[in-house]
Protein backbone atom coordinates (compact mmCIF):
# COMPACT_ATOMS: atom_id res chain seq x y z
CA UNK A 1 0.00 0.00 0.00
CA UNK A 2 1.49 3.27 -0.59
CA UNK A 3 2.35 6.14 1.68
CA UNK A 4 -0.28 8.57 1.92
CA UNK A 5 -3.44 5.66 2.47
CA UNK A 6 -1.89 4.77 6.31
CA UNK A 7 -1.59 8.17 7.03
CA UNK A 8 -5.06 9.24 5.75
CA UNK A 9 -6.58 6.47 7.91
CA UNK A 10 -4.33 8.02 10.58
CA UNK A 11 -5.61 11.15 10.02
CA UNK A 12 -9.10 10.49 9.37
CA UNK A 13 -9.68 7.87 11.86
CA UNK A 14 -12.85 5.86 10.38
CA UNK A 15 -13.97 8.06 8.22
CA UNK A 16 -12.51 6.07 5.04
CA UNK A 17 -15.22 3.11 3.75
CA UNK A 18 -12.35 1.75 1.96
CA UNK A 19 -8.97 2.22 1.02
CA UNK A 20 -6.51 0.30 -1.69
CA UNK A 21 -3.66 1.12 -4.31
CA UNK A 22 -4.39 -1.36 -6.90
CA UNK A 23 -1.65 -1.11 -9.55
CA UNK A 24 -0.09 1.93 -7.58
CA UNK A 25 -3.17 3.74 -7.88
CA UNK A 26 -4.55 5.78 -4.77
CA UNK A 27 -7.91 5.05 -4.43
CA UNK A 28 -10.23 6.28 -0.94
CA UNK A 29 -14.30 5.84 -0.65
CA UNK A 30 -15.61 8.01 1.65
CA UNK A 31 -19.26 9.00 3.10
CA UNK A 32 -20.67 12.16 1.11
CA UNK A 33 -21.65 13.72 4.62
CA UNK A 34 -17.75 13.59 5.20
CA UNK A 35 -16.83 15.25 1.70
CA UNK A 36 -15.75 18.81 2.38
CA UNK A 37 -13.95 18.37 5.39
CA UNK A 38 -11.58 15.67 4.10
CA UNK A 39 -10.86 17.54 1.20
CA UNK A 40 -10.71 20.52 2.73
CA UNK A 41 -7.71 17.88 4.66
CA UNK A 42 -6.45 16.41 1.34
CA UNK A 43 -5.56 20.11 -0.07
CA UNK A 44 -4.28 21.92 2.68
CA UNK A 45 -2.50 19.24 4.79
CA UNK A 46 1.21 20.14 4.51
CA UNK A 47 2.15 16.04 4.11
CA UNK A 48 -0.76 15.92 1.44
CA UNK A 49 -1.03 19.09 -0.60
CA UNK A 50 -3.47 18.10 -3.27
CA UNK A 51 -3.84 21.48 -4.79
CA UNK A 52 -4.99 20.11 -8.18
CA UNK A 53 -8.00 19.45 -9.03
CA UNK A 54 -7.53 17.40 -12.16
CA UNK A 55 -11.04 15.86 -12.95
CA UNK A 56 -14.44 14.98 -11.72
CA UNK A 57 -16.62 12.35 -13.14
CA UNK A 58 -19.64 9.74 -12.16
CA UNK A 59 -19.76 5.94 -12.47
CA UNK A 60 -23.98 4.84 -12.95
CA UNK A 61 -24.10 1.29 -11.76
CA UNK A 62 -27.49 0.56 -12.45
CA UNK A 63 -28.74 -2.56 -11.43
CA UNK A 64 -25.30 -4.01 -10.05
CA UNK A 65 -25.18 -2.08 -6.98
CA UNK A 66 -26.43 0.24 -4.12
CA UNK A 67 -26.04 3.23 -4.27
CA UNK A 68 -26.42 3.49 -7.82
CA UNK A 69 -23.82 6.28 -8.59
CA UNK A 70 -20.26 7.04 -7.43
CA UNK A 71 -18.90 10.51 -7.98
CA UNK A 72 -15.04 10.28 -8.74
CA UNK A 73 -12.63 12.67 -7.81
CA UNK A 74 -8.52 12.69 -9.39
CA UNK A 75 -6.68 14.60 -7.19
CA UNK A 76 -2.78 15.95 -7.77
CA UNK A 77 0.09 17.18 -5.47
CA UNK A 78 2.16 19.55 -8.05
CA UNK A 79 4.61 19.81 -5.46
CA UNK A 80 4.74 16.32 -3.30
CA UNK A 81 3.96 14.63 -7.44
CA UNK A 82 1.49 12.16 -5.98
CA UNK A 83 -1.95 11.70 -7.08
CA UNK A 84 -5.11 10.33 -5.20
CA UNK A 85 -8.68 8.90 -6.35
CA UNK A 86 -11.43 9.72 -4.25
CA UNK A 87 -15.02 8.16 -4.93
CA UNK A 88 -18.32 9.12 -3.08
CA UNK A 89 -21.18 6.98 -3.23
CA UNK A 90 -24.35 8.45 -4.17
CA UNK A 91 -27.42 7.18 -3.94
CA UNK A 92 -30.13 7.01 -7.23
CA UNK A 93 -33.20 9.15 -4.55
CA UNK A 94 -31.00 11.70 -3.44
CA UNK A 95 -28.36 12.30 -6.17
CA UNK A 96 -26.59 15.39 -4.24
CA UNK A 97 -22.93 15.90 -3.21
CA UNK A 98 -21.31 19.28 -1.63
CA UNK A 99 -19.88 21.10 -4.22
CA UNK A 100 -15.98 21.69 -3.85
CA UNK A 101 -15.92 25.37 -6.10
CA UNK A 102 -14.83 26.59 -2.76
CA UNK A 103 -11.78 24.66 -2.63
CA UNK A 104 -10.98 24.94 -6.21
CA UNK A 105 -12.48 27.07 -8.84
CA UNK A 106 -11.82 24.75 -11.61
CA UNK A 107 -13.85 22.09 -10.18
CA UNK A 108 -16.89 24.64 -11.41
CA UNK A 109 -17.43 23.32 -15.05
CA UNK A 110 -16.11 19.86 -13.86
CA UNK A 111 -19.22 19.92 -11.68
CA UNK A 112 -21.48 21.31 -14.17
CA UNK A 113 -20.40 18.62 -16.61
CA UNK A 114 -21.23 15.85 -14.50
CA UNK A 115 -24.47 17.68 -13.54
CA UNK A 116 -25.81 18.07 -17.32
CA UNK A 117 -24.83 14.18 -18.11
CA UNK A 118 -25.24 11.98 -15.03
CA UNK A 119 -27.84 14.62 -12.99
CA UNK A 120 -25.74 14.30 -9.98
CA UNK A 121 -26.37 17.73 -8.42
CA UNK A 122 -23.84 20.17 -6.00
CA UNK A 123 -25.01 21.54 -3.08
CA UNK A 124 -22.83 24.98 -2.91
CA UNK A 125 -22.82 25.64 -6.82
CA UNK A 126 -22.48 28.86 -7.94
CA UNK A 127 -23.67 28.48 -11.61
CA UNK A 128 -25.65 24.88 -11.63
CA UNK A 129 -26.87 25.07 -15.15
CA UNK A 130 -26.36 22.66 -18.41
CA UNK A 131 -23.00 23.10 -20.36
CA UNK A 132 -22.88 20.57 -22.49
CA UNK A 133 -26.13 20.52 -23.93
CA UNK A 134 -28.56 22.84 -24.21
CA UNK A 135 -31.02 23.63 -21.53
CA UNK A 136 -34.22 22.11 -23.30
CA UNK A 137 -32.79 18.71 -23.46
CA UNK A 138 -34.66 15.95 -21.74
CA UNK A 139 -32.62 13.90 -19.48
CA UNK A 140 -29.14 12.94 -18.76
CA UNK A 141 -27.33 10.86 -21.42
CA UNK A 142 -24.80 9.49 -19.36
CA UNK A 143 -27.10 7.66 -17.20
CA UNK A 144 -27.50 3.82 -18.21
CA UNK A 145 -31.47 3.85 -18.12
CA UNK A 146 -31.16 7.15 -20.86
CA UNK A 147 -32.79 6.12 -23.79
CA UNK A 148 -30.43 6.07 -26.93
CA UNK A 149 -33.22 6.49 -29.90
CA UNK A 150 -34.73 9.35 -27.83
CA UNK A 151 -36.08 11.92 -29.70
CA UNK A 152 -34.86 15.49 -27.81
CA UNK A 153 -37.09 18.60 -28.77
CA UNK A 154 -35.95 20.98 -31.23
CA UNK A 155 -35.39 24.64 -30.52
CA UNK A 156 -34.46 27.47 -32.93
CA UNK A 157 -30.85 28.47 -33.34
CA UNK A 158 -30.41 31.32 -31.08
CA UNK A 159 -28.47 34.15 -31.96
CA UNK A 160 -25.95 35.19 -29.32
CA UNK A 161 -25.07 39.11 -30.05
CA UNK A 162 -21.81 40.65 -29.98
CA UNK A 163 -19.75 37.14 -30.67
CA UNK A 164 -16.79 37.15 -33.16
CA UNK A 165 -18.67 34.00 -34.52
CA UNK A 166 -21.99 36.14 -35.21
CA UNK A 167 -19.98 38.76 -36.53
CA UNK A 168 -18.35 36.31 -39.18
CA UNK A 169 -21.42 34.18 -39.85
CA UNK A 170 -23.09 37.75 -40.15
CA UNK A 171 -20.31 38.55 -43.23
CA UNK A 172 -20.28 35.24 -44.95
CA UNK A 173 -24.13 35.63 -45.19
CA UNK A 174 -24.11 38.84 -46.80
CA UNK A 175 -21.49 37.47 -49.07
CA UNK A 176 -23.43 34.74 -50.09
CA UNK A 177 -26.32 36.54 -50.96
CA UNK A 178 -23.94 38.78 -52.70
CA UNK A 179 -23.27 36.11 -54.70
CA UNK A 180 -26.41 34.37 -55.32
CA UNK A 181 -28.62 38.26 -56.06
CA UNK A 182 -29.58 37.81 -59.78
CA UNK A 183 -26.94 40.11 -61.80
CA UNK A 184 -28.79 42.88 -63.36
Amino acid sequence: MSANIPYLRERLAGKILDAHALLGDETILIAREEMSGIFRLLKQDPQLEFNFLMDITAVDYLGKREPRFEVVYHLYSLSKNHRLRVKVPVPEGDPVVDSLTPLWKGANWLEREVWDLFGIRFRGHPDLRRILLYEEFQGHPLRKDYPVNRCQPLVPERKVEGTFVDERSGQKLSQLKQKMAPKT
